[in-house]
């Protein structure tokens, strides 16, 4: 069996779940899924992702969305809601909440799952990418496995 961690920072679309539960063919496929929830040092730059992405509105909405601590609870929804969707369409599905320091929990996971790769599926962070300072950017230096980063799709 084929073991992947998903990082997610968002719930998973159907196109979502499909297009993951599809990479490797007719292999069987687990998954560790790490879903961190939304921190507050983060909003300056989600803004700026909205402006380039031509997302006006969601800019200006940034302040309204749980963050830090008020995050949790939507998290951990967004979290059994995506495993729940990976599970229907029959895969292996563990997961959880990732607060503090993620890389090294991703890290941790990796080595403890025997994980076969590390699938970054997140909205696009332009300000972080051009800087390498994204999750898999940042991930592929420390895990040991292959990194896929995917842009997760909206519904």
């Amino acid at each position: 069996m084929f073991t992947s961690v998903l990082m997610i920072e968002q719930p998973l679309t159907t196109v979502d779940v499909d297009f993951v539960t599809t990479l490797h063919g007719d292999d069987s496929v687990s998954f560790v899924v790490l879903m961190q929830p939304r921190g507050d040092q983060d909003r300056l730059l989600r803004a700026i992702d909205d402006v380039a992405l031509g997302e006006l509105p969601e800019a200006i909405r940034e302040g309204d969305v749980p963050e830090g601590e008020d995050a949790r609870g939507p998290a951990e929804l967004a979290l059994e809601h995506s495993m729940e969707a990976l599970r229907r369409k029959g895969a292996n599905v563990i997961g959880q909440i990732v607060e503090d320091h993620p890389l090294d929990k991703l890290k941790s996971v990796v080595e403890e799952t025997g994980a076969d790769e590390v699938i970054v599926l997140t909205a696009p962070h332009f300000v972080e990418e051009f800087f390498h300072r994204d999750w898999a950017s940042r991930a592929r230096h420390k895990v040991g496995v292959p990194v896929l980063k995917l842009f997760a799709h909206n519904e």
